[in-house]
């Protein structure tokens, strides 16, 4: 089927996207209600991240944030100068004695694998499986190139809106060459320099991806305009013509430690007076949602290193890597576009 980069399609499918993208947002609540009974504890002890952590052996704060933000998100908590307390909604349907407790309505699903899955994430602060497959987390699995192939694919198909989505957002005038890092099938590299005649691009991924990249961008029509180059982007050299740099829906997967590295690398390659790009579904500044991302942060808290960030958090960490001048703006999908400038 021939795809047309440059137009979005006639309806709105929202609702299709947040189905999947929200699908296990229902098993964290049920892990925290019925397993841990959460909501009746933090009633009586309001707490901080740290002191929740502590209660419940929660290894990692990166789970524990996903949660509360969720939580906070469906109002069911507030956070009153760093302190998480239960709101009345959350008090009536959620903590026990209260006759309204939906706590044994729940208690029918507490045996799915992905709340099961939700107490060891917790527990451990590592991913769990990704889907049904029993050979090992996400990024483990995509060092595989049947499974690189079959995930690349699937994100592929989402890039096909998100990505003319995004690029309509952005004035590239006065840029000249990109470099799209993890840019998987190379979807969102064809969709900036469709939408921008002047620009030429280079997508940067593992060589897993690289044979998949290859043939999509030519089935794109953009193999003379799209390169593609194999390497690890925590430890191979990023092109260094680049005045353009692009992370779509990549810096999620990671932890803020990683997330840091990669900053610091796009900041060391990006030519003077570049600007880095960051393609995402973010939390606002507050991390009160909304709602669809902190749901869709859920899904990539169970089964990657990383969640979705919040706005806040993103501008602290470009500028402790040296970049400047944000801008952030929806684009489609409850995703959005953050820019930076490097001076």
């Amino acid at each position: 089927m021939e795809v047309d980069l440059t137009r979005l399609p006639d309806t709105d499918p929202i609702r299709a996207y947040r189905y999947r993208d929200g699908i296990y947002a229902g098993d964290l609540v049920t892990a925290a209600l019925v397993h841990l009974d959460f909501f009746t504890w933090l009633a009586e002890h309001p707490s901080d991240l740290p002191a929740i952590c502590r209660q419940f052996g929660f290894a990692a704060t990166r789970p524990a944030d996903v949660m509360m933000t969720l939580f906070a998100a469906n109002g069911f908590v507030r956070s009153e100068d760093g302190m998480f307390h239960v709101t009345e909604s959350g008090r009536e349907a959620l903590t026990a004695g209260s006759p309204w407790s939906l706590a044994p309505y729940y208690a029918s699903l507490k045996d799915r694998p992905v709340t099961m899955d939700y107490l060891k994430v917790l527990a451990t602060g590592k991913p769990a499986k990704w889907g049904s497959y029993d050979a090992g987390d996400w990024h483990k699995l995509m060092e595989d190139d049947a499974f690189a192939r079959l995930f690349t694919t699937a994100m592929d198909c989402r890039g096909v809106l998100l990505g003319p989505a995004m690029a309509q957002k952005l004035d590239l005038s006065r840029f000249t060459r990109l470099v799209d890092i993890g840019g998987g099938s190379g979807i969102y590299a064809c969709s900036l320099v469709a939408n921008a005649s002047h620009l030429s691009a280079v997508v940067f991924d593992q060589a897993s991806v690289e044979r998949i990249a290859r043939r999509r961008v030519a089935e794109l029509g953009y193999a003379d305009r799209v390169e593609v180059v194999a390497g690890d982007m925590f430890r191979d050299p990023l092109p260094d013509d680049c005045d353009l740099h692009l992370f779509s829906n990549v810096l999620h997967d990671w932890d803020e430690p990683e997330v840091r590295e990669l900053l610091a690398v796009s900041y060391r390659a990006l030519k003077p007076g570049g600007m880095l790009i960051l393609h995402d579904a973010f939390i606002n500044a507050d991390k009160t949602g909304p709602l669809p991302v902190a749901e869709y942060s859920a899904m990539l808290m169970h089964s990657t290193q990383g969640k979705c960030y919040s706005v806040g958090e993103y501008e602290a960490l470009l500028t402790e890597a040296g970049f400047h001048t944000f801008t952030c703006q929806d684009t489609a999908a409850d995703r959005g576009v953050m820019t930076a400038l490097k001076s």
